[in-house]
């Protein structure tokens, strides 16, 4: 071998070791999230743990927490007085109102599932299809839509400007009193107060192994080693992420598709957004039938079957899903002053 063939042969086992190094220190493949079980010992501050215990949000003015709270159950919000959020968004059955799709204004018929408005505070966005940022923009949207409240800014504030009490609360805690946007504050920092801590999977994450039951507990490591925590995780087993409804499996095939079934693709227009939603939360799901974004699955057991298939591609035993859902059952959590699960 001449001398430039052995500079040649050297500097390429030199690149060699170096990419061989790089591999070990940067690119060794790590554990996938759907592979990581989080354990008692992984507390809330070890993000070696796709799930974390949830929190409750901090520094929320406990007066427009309570306004907020009085503006959510109000009615003079719609059009015709006989609708509030909480018609839609019963806090005690979980924030949902059990319905496939929910009834507004004169009885119209919405198009789609009513999400729970519980801690959503940590949602990624709002609205099935994240066309709202902050739960400001997602309160506005109800008010406004004709099916569901049906009324207008104008009729709102001067209805709600007549209540001397309220004017006055708005004057207390907002320096320009009522307005469009000191209204939705107020609902927005009270639904940022509704964050359901302490489930028994709380407790059990940070350390009380007595929390789970034995099938809860194998329900929770069928519920990770299956991949469902790939999308389910973070402190709201999900919320933080959107993901395709049907990765594995056309969901959509051989029926009429609605708007409501393009997901972000209505809002984006991009082809790759064609029926992907925001990966809803899993906190409260058993409280929270019907499911998905048509609420087409009537009950757990269903949702878990019907996930599974399109989304990971697997057939699920019966004892797989009996063990899934009594883990799923674990996720209710107390909404604060309460102390129920």
């Amino acid at each position: 071998m001449n001398f430039v063939g052995f500079r040649l042969s050297a500097a390429l086992a030199l690149i060699l070791l170096a990419c061989f190094v790089a591999w070990q220190l940067l690119g060794r493949p790590q554990p996938s999230p759907a592979r990581t079980l989080a354990t008692p010992q992984m507390m809330s501050g070890d993000l070696l743990s796709p799930i974390l215990p949830l929190l409750p949000v901090q520094g929320l003015d406990p007066g427009r927490v309570a306004l907020g709270e009085r503006l959510f159950h109000d009615a003079r919000l719609s059009a015709d007085l006989s609708v509030a959020c909480a018609n839609c968004h019963n806090l005690a059955a979980g924030g949902v109102d059990g319905q496939r799709f929910s009834v507004g204004i004169g009885g119209a018929l919405g198009n789609i599932n009513a999400p729970t408005i519980l801690n959503s505070a940590y949602n990624v966005a709002q609205f099935w299809n994240g066309r709202a940022a902050t739960l400001e923009e997602q309160a506005a949207g109800p008010i406004q839509n004709p099916i569901e409240m049906g009324a207008t800014w104008s009729q709102v504030l001067s209805r709600l400007g007549q209540d001397e009490k309220l004017v006055a609360e708005f004057r207390r805690l907002y320096g320009d009193g009522l307005t469009a946007d000191n209204l939705l504050d107020a609902i927005a920092t009270f639904e940022r107060s509704l964050v359901t801590v302490n489930s028994p999977f709380d407790r059990y994450l940070r350390g009380d192994r007595q929390a789970l039951t034995r099938l809860e507990e194998q329900g929770y490591r069928r519920f990770a080693e299956y991949g469902c925590v790939s999308c389910h995780q973070g402190m709201l087993l999900g919320g933080n992420m959107f993901q395709k409804f049907g990765v594995l499996g056309d969901y959509f095939a051989g029926r009429s598709v609605s708007e409501a079934d393009l997901g972000r693709y209505a809002i984006t227009g991009r082809e790759e957004d064609r029926h992907v939603f925001k990966v809803p939360s899993l906190r409260n799901v058993a409280r929270t039938a019907p499911y998905f974004h048509d609420g087409s699955a009537a009950t757990l057991e269903q949702a878990v079957l019907i996930m599974a298939r399109y989304q990971l591609g697997r057939e699920l035993s019966a004892d797989d899903v009996e063990a899934i859902v009594a883990f799923l059952g674990t996720l209710d959590g107390e909404l604060p002053g309460s102390n129920q699960r």
